[in-house]
């Protein structure tokens, strides 16, 4: 009962704590209001008009080479609406609806970006509707080109910076990568920023809005931010792999190691000989000679024996599973000493040298090991300036994922730390405030998870259900036993107090109380005349057991009941 009262004030304190944050979210409700920067920023974008936002950004209709057919199109589905459970009233966002299907659209920068002297500061706010499991959401740059076209907007579209969170499976990653263009070749490579070392994988699986934020400045240092908080921070010269500026040297290409060149340190010595006392056919191993049988050795017993204790199966068919066997055990009589043919055990041979190899000796002509020559990198340059990348004039997502409804706001592209941070207090901070307002407590947020697991394995309430029922149901078996085992424990007791008997029974009591008193009177008499006739040492003595024979005769009879004395003093009047 205690279990079963437990588990209701559980469901109730989870109805109660519900009722009250549906409460608060009746009286606190925050409402949505379009951001503003007053055009000082080179892009800013809220996503709160679809109107709007179809008039300024393009889905790509191009297609990816290099994969098959029916998923090589740019087909994914973009929306402008509210995402679930959303902190701001009337906050639209844009959704990427679809998944496993290749998605990508972009717009133009309200003015470009070109890296001189001011930081590149790029923010966006990302929410992963669902639990994230593998695809990119991260933001593309793409550079100034005269042959830029936002309706073929693809992979292989020329960008100056990627940036933004990315996972498959256990890796999880916030990418930062830009283009350098070698001045020699002229042609573009991706740098890879080091990975992040902060904790990030809760934006994959929480559900809620993160923020995301690269600042890459003229001294060429970056920093990385999730919800303001730095994970990331390094040089554009230093951290980023491949290096921006190769070896000076290099090995040579046409230098070939010459074929005498001889890289062994150690050589066989070819004049050692095996000594005439090597024996190479002495065991490892021989025979104990000093070795002694135990005595008590069971020759004859075997070391397994059918279990005495197995019992042929029910369903056993001698026609299909041959004729039934006991399974082997061993025998217990060997446990102590042994049985069985005694052979003598085995010890290390002293003579033992096994198969004879001739030692090593210093190589006289070793060389050491060897390497090419250096010379100068033809294609050496030391660029120390790569924050001087190509101007960005458009701005873009382009996507794979396996999850649907990955939720992107509030990109603002900017020059300036202060325009962007008054960015973030109308936008991103209002909502972060709100979901951690609204953050269910412990028990709530356990009973949600445990729904939304059960929505996939609704077995699972099975299983529930027998932990719940399985203490209750013990608890009252041993705790509330049925009245036929009170009466069998009264049966067996040892004294047990006379019950009223009802009027009916009066006669058969009565003579069943006389009869209990008589047998015990003789019983008593015999006993106390054979004491008589036992020899006793001394009186004292003889009044001792005479004592304890009484107390043994009055624990023997139990007391009758007041109403049988009764019935007795009638009767001998």
């Amino acid at each position: 009962m205690l279990s079963l009262a437990t588990l209701l004030l559980f469901f109730s304190s989870i109805s109660l704590t519900f009722c009250e944050e549906e409460n608060v979210l009746e009286k606190q409700v925050l409402h949505y209001v379009k951001p503003s920067v007053d055009g000082a920023a080179h892009f800013s974008e809220a996503f709160h008009d679809e109107s709007e936002f179809n008039s300024r950004w393009k889905k790509s209709e191009a297609k990816k080479d290099g994969v098959d057919e029916a998923i090589s199109k740019y087909n994914g589905v973009w929306a402008i609406k509210e995402p679930k459970e959303n902190p701001m009233l009337g906050d639209n966002s844009l959704v990427l609806v679809s998944e496993a299907k290749h998605a990508a659209i972009s717009t133009m920068l309200d003015k470009p970006f070109k890296f001189e002297n001011k930081p590149l500061i790029v923010q966006y706010e990302v929410r992963f509707q669902n639990t994230h499991e593998c695809g990119g959401a991260y933001i593309k740059l793409l550079s100034e080109s005269p042959s830029l076209n936002l309706k073929v907007f693809n992979d292989k579209t020329p960008y100056t910076i990627m940036f933004g969170p990315d996972k498959c499976g256990g890796d999880s990653k916030i990418h930062f990568i830009f283009q350098h263009e070698d001045p020699i070749t002229h042609k573009m490579e991706e740098k890879h920023a080091k990975k992040s070392e902060g904790d990030f994988s809760k934006i994959f699986d929480d559900k809620k809005t993160h923020l995301m934020t690269l600042i890459v400045r003229p001294d060429n240092s970056f920093e990385i931010l999730v919800d303001k908080v730095k994970v990331n921070e390094g040089s554009l010269l230093t951290d980023m792999e491949p290096p921006v500026n190769p070896p000076k040297e290099i090995d040579d290409p046409e230098d070939i190691k010459p074929d005498d060149w001889d890289e062994r340190e150690k050589i066989i010595d070819s004049t050692a000989t095996k000594p005439e006392d090597w024996d190479e056919d002495a065991p490892k191993q021989i025979v104990d000679t000093s070795a002694t049988k135990p005595s008590g050795w069971l020759d004859d017993e075997p070391e397994l024996i059918a279990d005495p204790a197995a019992v042929r199966p029910s369903d056993w068919d001698d026609v299909e599973d041959g004729e039934w066997e006991a399974p082997q055990i061993s025998n217990p009589k060997c446990k102590e000493v042994g049985c069985g043919k005694w052979q003598a055990p085995l010890k290390n041979n002293p003579d033992y040298k096994g198969k004879w190899t001739a030692p090593l000796i210093t190589n006289p002509n070793y060389k050491g090991v060897w390497a090419a020559k250096k010379i100068p990198n033809p294609n050496y340059f030391e660029d120390l300036n790569p924050f001087a990348m190509k101007p960005i004039v458009a701005v873009g997502f382009e996507l794979w994922s396996m999850q649907s409804d990955i939720a992107f706001d509030n990109l603002i592209v900017s020059d300036d730390d202060s325009i962007v941070n008054q960015w973030t207090l109308q936008t991103w901070q209002l909502k972060y405030e709100k979901e951690v307002e609204n953050t269910p407590n412990a028990i709530v947020s356990l009973w949600s998870s445990w729904i939304e697991t059960t929505n996939e394995k609704p077995w699972l309430w099975v299983v529930a259900a027998f932990a719940i029922l399985l203490p209750i149901v013990l608890i009252y078996i041993f705790c509330f036993p049925s009245k036929d085992s009170v009466a069998e424990r009264k049966k067996t007791d040892a004294v047990v107090p006379d019950e009223e008997p009802n009027d009916s029974n009066d006669s058969a009591d009565e003579e069943k109380d006389d009869s209990t008193a008589e047998n015990k009177n003789s019983d008593s008499s015999l006993k106390e005349k054979t004491n008589e006739d036992t020899k006793k040492p001394n009186k004292l003595e003889e009044s001792e057991e005479e004592e304890k024979e009484v107390e043994t005769v009055e624990d023997e009879i139990p007391s009758p009941s007041p109403r049988t004395r009764a019935r007795r003093k009638t009767r001998k009047e």
